[in-house]
């Protein structure tokens, strides 16, 4: 009777843009009163902005996408009988299956919903839809089965095998295998995506985990199944929902949830488990843990809302079922926010009080049998005429329309198929302040003041902005956040006028129309309610649920870039076997020397005047330590003076000043090096020296080795990315501390030599436990094996599985720390706590120098037995030729099968067996540009063809350091697909700090101090 219109799924596929995971109907909670206009950023939702803030893509880009996920076919069939609700809409389309799954559920948690039975057509249509697409995959490319595609991934084992062991290199754009622990800027498939490119991570990694099957399909156990349901107590399916919102299969995510639940961190699972995540990146598997823990932690939430409106009273069954549906946080807080101590009684809450919830209920099912005068009560408030009454009976209904997914759905689908704009101009506050100090000109103006006009400036771009609600930048929706933060912009969602009456004409002739005949009295009581509705309750929260949904995109953008860039960063390639001076310049108090030895020791700090009267003196002081030293590297911080400094070392070098020393320079990021120097662990490091000495220490290791200096700054002070004090605080450092685990720990730590900041960073250690290590190591000596470690206090079996392959022992630093003498024990102990002693060899093992996990230890024995190789020949050519005939002869698969693991385990093994020793990942990321002269930007002319460095990419454009003093900006609309080489074409923006490129001036603005760059290839 109430029939739903065909218009509602033939546009599924349409406009995807604002799809988002499942909250479009309920995402931010809200007082339903009408005088709700402020909206606050709420927590963001890291996967639900992802597909939200994608453009839409083009034809060719649908294509891939339906090829993409039409091969998990396989191993979700054995899940068929465990699971009665299999997904209705195929993958490409999954931000609409949430809504299509609420709607089929709808009778069962709202009692006056009336969903008329039309689900069997959408369903029939979305299942003719999901074979047009399996018809369009077989067509455009045939793809093996798993075991298949296994092999068919072998077929060029050498070469794969090689390429494996720089597998963390894929983020510099480098080639990589197909096992890589971070392929997920590696080149797919021939994909190229026509239109905005730039912001398409998401849809990177649904590719990337759904691609291909690489690992092991595993069954989900419904033991499993029942206890991870009876634990979260919710009516939704936790492994249905998770692979949902990640656009990762079943399976992986079941993986991926045992996996967490064994205490296991990302590393480790991204280096040793790759079949059960089936080879994904960090990022993505971050990804799903951190959802993965927002449900669990939705499910608690939801047992305490539920438990706190028991003890109210206030908890029917209804209500419960709308609570344990909800699948976000926002949408508890929707459900649950009328019902909060203290909060205002909204005006249906008061009708129902007065018990107009019959006449509303007979409203809509027997009209007929409706008389409003029966329900008046003279003296009553609210019920002392026929027009209150019919008031009261308009807020109850006006508060159902609200809240029924049907028609919210409804309402997004005109929306979408709307022109909806996001709106920004001047605040009347900011505008008022601007005219008194217009007034005030000649008087003297506090501080505040100033910086408030200032403030104003800053956002001319944003004073009188209007642009489409799908196609507006992460960028400019933070930019318009921190506006009206700041109280200068006011926003507003711009909802055409249309678009009510398209709505209030479908409520009323479709799904609020009365089942029986009703009189004009109360068509005219439900039109109301309908307009009502969509004034006071809808369009508000159409526009929250907006800016709630372009917050969380644009936040997780950012804090994306701030990984990409933090990554890259950390990976820069290490200056090593030289002596390094490092430079804090300055004017008044002079430049900071601190001359570094090639491991990073401390031979000499002064102070050297360059930029006073006596510079011709200082100079040769300059020349005398740099002569005694034999240093020829020089590092220049990009702080206050550098300009100057570096004129002045660019004279000295010209002048031959430094011979027979051949000196160059170059010149570095000196982002947080003053926080670091009065921080406990400088002063723990550097006790007796000055803290502006210590900045110029940090300076000069910064090249010397990024990753050891680097990670002793927090990630935000390092000077990467932008409005990170726009984003969310606790989702940002996490993200970052996780990029700064997965870096230390791929790159690898000599446990003998490195220090305890960076040992705190290695997967499955903390402070505590690195503290416990470097105590041991003072008091023992050296570590002669990774089984030592067992003997350090706190350093259990879960804690030695996971950091056991990231720690190395170096035979070279060992034999030198064995130099000094320590106490070594001679029987070793027992462990605290055990009860019983463990027998720990004292030996060096081979095998420890590797990324060869202990666990694997005995296959790679046999391994090396089956090659006619020894542990001793680890990195040498002799076993290199051996592995390599070995794999020809036979498949890795099949030599898998003989030594009876999983080709990924072998992969790595040959892998360890065959780097050399000392190998670094880093060894092919770009190191520091060294250079002997200088350039000004006044020698800068328009058109001229110069190379640079990515100092830091922004949500806008990546800007290169030319050498020039001031960095030059390359637009985003500058960086092109056909400029990228292929293996980069998938990455936002394709850039990050540390890439030599190629670029053509396109303007210079010496006043603004800005150089425009356009980009012409990135070099190899």
């Amino acid at each position: 009777m109430m029939r739903r219109p065909r218009t509602t799924t033939a546009k599924v596929v349409e406009n995807r843009d604002m799809d988002s995971d499942l909250s479009f109907s309920q995402t931010v909670s809200s007082d339903e009163d009408e005088d709700i206009d402020e909206w606050k950023p709420p927590e963001p939702k890291p996967k639900a902005p992802s597909r939200a803030a994608k453009a839409p893509a083009a034809a060719g880009e649908k294509k891939a996408a339906a090829k993409r996920t039409a091969k998990p076919k396989e191993p979700k069939a054995p899940k068929l009988p465990k699971a009665p609700k299999v997904p209705k809409v195929p993958k490409p389309r999954a931000p609409r299956k949430p809504a299509a799954e609420r709607k089929t559920q709808a009778p069962k948690v709202l009692k006056d919903s009336g969903a008329p039975v039309s689900t069997g057509a959408k369903r029939k249509r979305i299942d003719e839809g999901k074979r047009n697409d399996k018809s369009a995959e077989n067509k455009g490319a045939k793809q093996p089965d798993c075991p298949e595609g296994e092999k068919a991934e072998e077929s060029g084992p050498s070469i794969r095998m090689k390429e494996e062991r720089v597998s963390f290199i894929v983020s510099d754009g480098h080639q990589a295998g197909e096992g890589s622990s971070l392929a997920g800027l590696r080149p797919k498939k021939e994909e190229v995506e026509e239109e905005d490119f730039t912001f398409d991570e998401p849809c990177q990694k649904k590719q990337k985990t759904s691609g291909a099957c690489l690992g092991r399909p595993t069954a989900l156990p419904s033991s499993e199944v029942h206890t991870l349901r009876n634990e979260l107590n919710m009516n939704w399916d936790l492994i249905e929902l998770l692979s949902t919102l990640t656009c990762v299969e079943r399976w992986v995510c079941v993986n991926i949830i045992g996996l967490l639940r064994e205490e296991n961190t990302v590393p480790f699972m991204v280096r040793y488990r790759k079949d059960m995540i089936n080879h994904m990146d960090a990022d993505a598997v971050r990804d799903v843990q951190l959802i993965y823990e927002e449900l669990c932690s939705l499910a608690k939430k939801t047992q305490s809302v539920v438990q706190t409106l028991k003890k109210d009273e206030v908890l029917t069954a209804e209500l419960e079922q709308n609570l344990r549906s909800c699948r976000s946080a926002d949408e508890l807080d929707h459900v649950y926010s009328p019902y909060k101590k203290g909060s205002k009684l909204t005006k249906a809450r008061r009708a129902k009080a007065l018990g107009l919830e019959a006449a509303t209920s007979a409203l809509m099912n027997t009209p007929h049998t409706l008389d409003l005068r029966e329900w008046v009560k003279p003296g009553t408030e609210g019920l002392s005429s026929v027009e209150e009454v019919a008031t009261g009976v308009e807020h109850i209904l006006a508060d159902m329309i609200a809240k029924d997914p049907e028609t919210l759905t409804y309402v997004k689908t005109l929306c979408e198929n709307s022109f909806v704009t996001i709106q920004s101009s001047v605040s009347k506050s900011a505008l008022k302040e601007k005219e008194q100090e217009k007034s005030a000109e000649g008087h003297k103006k506090p501080g505040a003041q100033q910086n408030k006009i200032k403030d104003i400036d800053k956002f001319h771009l944003y004073v009188d902005f209007t642009c489409n609600i799908q196609r507006i930048q992460p960028h400019q929706t933070l930019a318009i956040n921190r506006g009206e933060n700041l109280k200068i912009l006011t926003v507003k969602v711009n909802i055409p006028d249309r678009l009510k009456s398209d709505f209030t004409r479908w409520c009323i002739n479709n799904r609020w129309r009365p089942k029986t005949f009703a009189k004009e009295e109360l068509r005219a009581v439900i039109k109301n309610a309908v307009e009502d509705s969509f004034k006071r309750l809808i369009l508000p929260f159409l526009t929250r649920s907006y800016r709630t949904k372009l917050t969380s995109a644009a936040e997780k953008e950012s804090i994306a870039m701030f990984v990409r860039n933090l990554r890259q960063r950390l990976l820069v390639c290490p200056v090593r076997g030289c002596v390094i001076m490092g430079v804090d310049p300055g004017f008044r108090h002079g430049c900071k020397l601190a001359v570094l030895s090639p491991t990073s020791q401390i031979l000499h700090t002064d102070v050297v005047y360059l930029h006073n009267a006596g510079q011709q003196r200082e100079a040769e002081k300059l020349r005398h330590l740099m002569t005694k030293y034999s240093c020829a590297k020089v590092v220049i911080g990009n702080g206050t003076a550098c300009r100057e400094t570096e004129s002045v070392f660019a004279d000295l070098i010209s002048r031959r000043c430094f011979h027979p020393l051949d000196v160059s320079y170059c010149i570095t990021s000196e982002a947080g090096a003053s926080i670091y120097s009065v921080s406990p662990e400088a002063v723990k490091e550097m006790p007796d020296m000055d803290p502006n000495h210590r900045s110029a220490v940090s300076i000069g290791r910064r090249v010397q080795d990024p990753l050891a200096e680097l990670v002793k700054i927090d990630p935000k002070h390092i000077g990467i990315g932008t409005y990170q004090h726009d984003v969310t605080a606790g989702a940002l450092k996490a993200a970052l501390d996780g990029v700064v685990q997965e870096c230390v720990s791929f790159v690898g730590v000599d446990i003998n030599i490195c220090s305890e900041t960076l040992m705190r960073h290695v997967a499955g250690l903390n402070v505590g436990r690195a503290r416990n290590i470097a105590e041991w190591r003072e008091q023992n000596g050296p570590f002669n094996n990774r089984e030592q470690l067992k003997l350090v206090k706190g350093m259990g079996p879960k804690t030695y599985q996971q950091c056991a392959g990231f720690i190395r022992i170096n035979p070279q630093t060992l034999h030198s720390a064995k130099s000094s003498p320590h106490p070594v024990p001679e029987k070793p102990a027992a462990k605290k706590g055990k009860g019983k002693a463990t027998n720990i060899p004292t030996s060096f093992n081979p095998l420890d120098q590797t990324c060869i996990h202990p666990e694997s230890y005995h296959v790679a024995q046999r391994f090396l037995s089956l090659v006619g190789g020894s542990a001793d020949q680890i990195g040498s050519a002799g076993l290199q030729r051996c592995v390599d005939s070995k794999v020809r002869t036979s498949s890795v698969e099949e030599l898998a099968r003989t030594l009876d693991t999983i080709p990924e385990t072998l992969k790595l093994i040959i892998d360890g067996l065959t780097q050399p020793p000392g190998f670094d990942i880093r060894q092919n990321f770009g190191q520091a540009d060294f250079k002997r002269g200088i350039v000004s930007m006044s020698d800068l002319r328009v058109g001229a063809v110069l190379t640079g460095r990515v100092d830091n990419t922004t949500l806008f454009g990546a800007f290169v350091d030319i050498g020039v003093g001031r960095a030059g900006l390359i637009h985003k609309s500058n960086i092109t697909l056909d400029k990228l080489p292929a293996s980069q074409r998938r990455r936002s923006l394709a850039l990050g700090p540390g890439e030599r490129v190629e670029v053509r001036v396109l303007n210079v603005d010496p006043q603004r101090g800005r150089i425009g760059l356009d980009l012409i290839r990135i070099l190899q």
